[in-house]
């Protein structure tokens, strides 16, 4: 019996056992309480169905309002205000180019893409109720969209933004990064700050996520609709991207001849073809339009005259796996991984500022720069006039030619949106050294602010990063007001002088409670910052981040400085208008004193102004997300997502972080097994292609 009794245990251990190792491994999502998922998944196909689910349950209507817009068949889902966008995509040959991509892409990259909406397609199924009924008509969604609204991002927002925005306007984009070495670390490891400015809309928001993958710990942040991590971090490195001085787009004016276009003064034929493009009328009918598409030698027409046509060419439509790239950057151990992943040279623009736990520190002039034939910056920064041939590029500069600095004597580097000479200070690119194209030469006020922070701070610990990172303090002010108050105590303008009291006791920052800014930032306006004839010395490329200065004019800077004070004084009764309380947040039901402004003033905390009524401006966008990292023996991570980690109307995540933003204050990224489980609200496991609510 007892023989009996142990063989029957035997056989239900080995079958226990057994069980145990075929079982397929659990994918859940755990829900913190800022609404960020933490992912943990075993395969590549499970932690991208998790990560599309995720982002549909808190976006899942700016999702489906985004890619219904780039397919180009907005105007059919929503009527005729979408007209402009639609054709905008047609004429650019997004659908035709989504195609080629899919038979082009990495059969890894399909997996993700794959993967990534049948997550979101699953969501929308199983949570029908929160849909609201315009958007249903987008499903289901398809990879073809994917690549698409990709294109409609990367191309019409940055790499052809500038040239777009000579033909429409595009609102004012930026970032900031810092890359610490050992050396000038207080704890003796490197530090890195991530810190895009974006619009705080539509196609601009961030998505925050943390994935568990294989045991490997990555956490950052993406684009919302975009799978992966496009800025992050894992246990062994990290890196930001910031917008480029890149000129990788071209607008060439055109003559016309006899229904052709000329090119070295022949006359040559377009390319033609058309499409029909829906228009839902207000009774809900479909009104159509032809759309009569023309390409040339350089690309597609984008305007035209009865005498002149715009035609744009554009880098980077050879480069279908610019996400593969990203998920080969966030699975890198070491620089020589992270290295080998920047130069797939998928992703054609955004510089790179990288470090790591083994204290190495990186900066990268990134993206496709193509190869000219002749001409400097001010050459291509403009519509190209004339049809030569010979401004007409194929081919881009490799790896290798770009800038680029890695671990410098000074052991800091910076990007504030600046040309990659002024990423160290004393220089250590010289831009000579690299085709006149290359980038252009300038320093603005935000990136000196950045290097001064930088030089006078010779051990640098991560709450000090941290305050430098959000530091208000305007440049502009520390390197103009003394001659500002020069020229006003040689003046006879008791209004001036009554001006000049309020600013002498001005902090000089952008805060909330700064008293003397509102001042400061009329005047400034007036002023015009970057009209180097108003500086007694110029910019100088040889003392790139102690110029301009001076004034040239010291009785016009008086003047503006009367009127800019009768102005304050009349509408608001003071001239000592604290900042918060006529810079607003106003986002989501919230309305909160902000802090910041526009960088052009040098001020490192960005939060630019995207509208205003008859008392308060507000806050439209910049500082969107914010990391602060140090590689220490263990991770130590604070983030900031402005605007909350969700966009739809019932989640409590919908602006929940704006009074942080407020307070200047950032919150701990859980990236531990300990900190995760201490943080977590609820956890959603897969079952059966969807996510169910873990029973506690």
């Amino acid at each position: 019996m007892k023989r009996h009794l142990y063989l029957t245990c035997l056989i239900l251990s080995f079958l226990s056992i057994s069980c145990a190792q075929t079982e397929k491994p659990t994918t859940e999502i755990s829900w913190d309480t800022w609404g960020v998922p933490h992912i943990t998944a075993n395969t590549l196909e499970d932690l991208f169905f998790a990560q599309g689910w995720a982002q549909m349950h808190n976006h899942a209507n700016l999702i489906l309002d985004l890619y219904g817009s780039s397919r180009g068949k907005g105007a059919e889902y929503w009527g005729q205000e979408k007209l402009s966008n639609d054709i905008l995509i047609h004429t650019l040959g997004f659908e035709e180019l989504a195609n080629e991509w899919e038979n082009q892409q990495d059969p890894e990259i399909k997996t993700i893409y794959s993967s990534f909406i049948k997550g979101m397609n699953a969501y929308a199924e199983s949570h029908p109720e929160a849909i609201e009924e315009k958007y249903k008509t987008v499903l289901p969604l398809t990879t073809k969209d994917l690549n698409m609204h990709s294109m409609y991002v990367i191309f019409t927002r940055f790499i052809a933004g500038n040239d777009l925005g000579r033909i429409q306007e595009w609102p004012d984009m930026g970032s900031n990064t810092y890359a610490i070495a050992p050396q000038r670390s207080a704890s003796g490891s490197a530090m890195l700050v991530q810190n895009p400015h974006l619009p705080w809309w539509k196609e601009f928001l961030f998505f925050e996520s943390h994935l568990r993958f294989n045991e490997k710990n990555m956490y950052g942040t993406t684009l919302v609709g975009f799978p992966g991590i496009a800025i992050g971090f894992n246990e062994n490195l990290g890196w930001s991207h910031t917008d480029n001085t890149i000129d990788n787009a071209d607008t060439y004016e055109l003559t016309l001849e006899d229904g052709g276009y000329l090119l070295d003064g022949e006359r040559k034929e377009f390319e033609k073809s058309s499409k029909t493009i829906k228009i839902k009328q207000e009774d809900g009918n479909l009104k159509t339009h032809e759309l009569q598409l023309m390409k040339t030698v350089h690309g597609p027409v984008v305007n035209k005259t009865e005498e002149k046509i715009l035609a744009l060419r554009m880098v980077g439509t050879d480069r279908p796996n610019m996400f593969l790239q990203w998920w080969r950057m966030i699975n890198s151990n070491s620089f020589t991984e992270f290295e080998s992943a920047l130069k797939m040279a998928q992703i054609p623009f955004w510089n790179v500022m990288y470090a790591d736990k083994q204290g190495e520190i990186f900066y990268l002039f990134n993206g496709l720069v193509p190869k000219r034939s002749t001409g400097d910056w001010a050459y291509w920064d403009r519509v190209i006039p004339g049809g030569k041939a010979s401004d007409i590029w194929t081919e881009m500069h490799p790896y290798e030619d770009l800038p680029k600095v890695k671990n410098p004597v000074n052991g800091w580097l910076q990007n504030a949106n600046d040309p990659p000479w002024t990423s160290t200070i004393p220089m250590t690119l010289n831009p000579d050294e690299y085709p006149a194209y290359m980038a252009p030469k300038h320093m603005y006020f935000r990136p000196q602010r950045a290097t001064r922070m930088m030089i006078e701070d010779q051990s640098i610990t991560f709450d000090e990063l941290i305050e430098y990172k959000l530091s208000t303090r305007l440049e502009f002010a520390d390197r103009i007001l003394d001659d500002l108050f020069a020229a006003v105590d040689n003046s006879n303008s008791d209004k001036a002088k009554k001006a000049k009291v309020i600013l002498e006791n001005w902090d000089r920052k952008a805060d909330a409670n700064s008293k003397g800014m509102l001042l400061f930032f009329n005047w400034a306006q007036k002023f015009g910052l970057w009209r180097s004839g108003n500086y007694k010395t110029p910019w100088d490329i040889t003392h790139p981040n102690t110029t301009p200065d001076g004034l040239s004019d010291p009785k016009r800077a008086v003047e503006l400085l009367e009127v800019a004070a009768s102005e304050i004084e009349t509408k608001f009764g003071k001239l000592d208008v604290p900042w918060g309380d006529y810079y607003r947040i106003n986002y989501n039901g919230k309305n909160l004193p902000a802090n910041g402004i526009d960088g052009s003033l040098g001020v490192f905390r960005v939060a630019w102004p995207g509208g205003s009524d008859d008392d308060h401006m507000y806050v439209g966008g910049g500082d969107s997300w914010v990391g602060v990292i140090e590689f220490g023996k263990q991770v130590q991570a604070k983030v900031l997502l402005s605007y909350g980690n969700a966009t739809q109307k019932d989640s409590p995540h919908n602006g929940d972080q704006l009074e942080l933003f407020s307070k200047k204050e950032m919150r701990d990224a859980w990236f531990t097994e300990a900190d995760v489980n201490a943080n977590t609200k609820r956890t959603e496991i897969l079952i059966e292609n969807k996510f169910k609510e873990k029973k506690k």
